[in-house]
């Protein structure tokens, strides 16, 4: 009789069910690697290019040579990811969408950055020294010492460069103070130190201060000079920025000429 329970019991047992398995995942396609790869070494291309020129491993030729591969890998790295895309999607390959949505992205990130330096250059004239006095800009003294034979040229072309420079830049004037000119001295010195530019020379007597101004990543090296007289109701501080090398400073100089006598102007008494 108690087999009979038994079998019973055991005939109205559900049966056991197996865990589902998950399908296996395909492997990622070689060609989403490939994208992958290009983009992450279009990356590294382009700090290693600046950081190669001021290591003077390059020059700055090989440099910019370099940073055009990494646009150009960049270039076929978003054309063949939204292709690789659009197959994976249709083909449901789920390895591949990842790997290429971060490959695709990488690419186009740089080419944004790209994009933003070539508007930059476009919107700003050819030029790379820049002075709030066009007709009598301040000289610079011990940094000639500094810049080496293969920099730029310090000579002042008022007839092509004031034009160009009052155009674009036409906020980049003499600045006039009611300071004594010790006062706008000090002033000035402590404004160029908290800016972070490398003091190269203090004249309180002659009113010149010069210094450095290093980039971080390629180390490009520009000079500013700042000259101080003293007037009948204070002092005028004049400000000249030139750059080492290049023809444009996509707007840099002007920028730092800027800052200083914002900062000027803001500093307290």
């Amino acid at each position: 009789m108690e087999q009979a329970q038994d079998s019973a019991q055991l005939a109205n047992r559900e049966p056991v069910r197996e865990p589902a398995r998950e399908p296996a995942q395909e492997p990622t396609t070689w060609w989403s690697k490939a994208i992958l790869v290009g983009a992450v070494i279009a990356l590294v291309m382009l700090p290693v290019a600046a950081l190669g020129y001021r290591m003077h491993i390059w020059s700055l030729g090989g440099a910019f040579m370099l940073m055009g591969g990494a646009v150009v890998l960049s270039l076929f790295g978003v054309f063949g990811g939204v292709i690789g895309i659009v197959i994976a999607l249709r083909r449901q390959l789920t390895s591949d969408k990842p790997v290429l949505y971060i490959g695709t992205l990488i690419c186009a990130l740089i080419l944004a950055y790209a994009g933003m330096q070539f508007n930059t250059a476009r919107s700003v004239p050819p030029i790379h020294d820049i002075s709030t006095d066009v007709s009598d800009p301040p000289e610079f003294e011990k940094i000639i010492q500094l810049r080496g034979d293969q920099s730029n040229s310090l000579d002042y072309d008022a007839s092509t460069l004031a034009p160009l420079q009052a155009q674009a830049y036409p906020w980049v004037t003499t600045l006039e103070v009611g300071f004594t000119a010790e006062e706008s001295f000090d002033r000035a010195l402590n404004v160029l130190r908290s800016m972070g530019l490398e003091i190269v020379n203090e004249d309180p007597d002659r009113g010149i201060i010069e210094a450095v101004d290093t980039s971080f990543w390629f180390g490009f090296k520009d000079d500013l000079v700042v000259r101080i007289r003293a007037t009948g109701y204070g002092s005028k501080v004049d400000v000249r920025s030139v750059s080492r090398v290049g023809e444009s400073d996509l707007g840099k100089n002007a920028q730092r000429i800027g800052k200083f006598l914002e900062a000027f102007e803001a500093a307290p008494a």
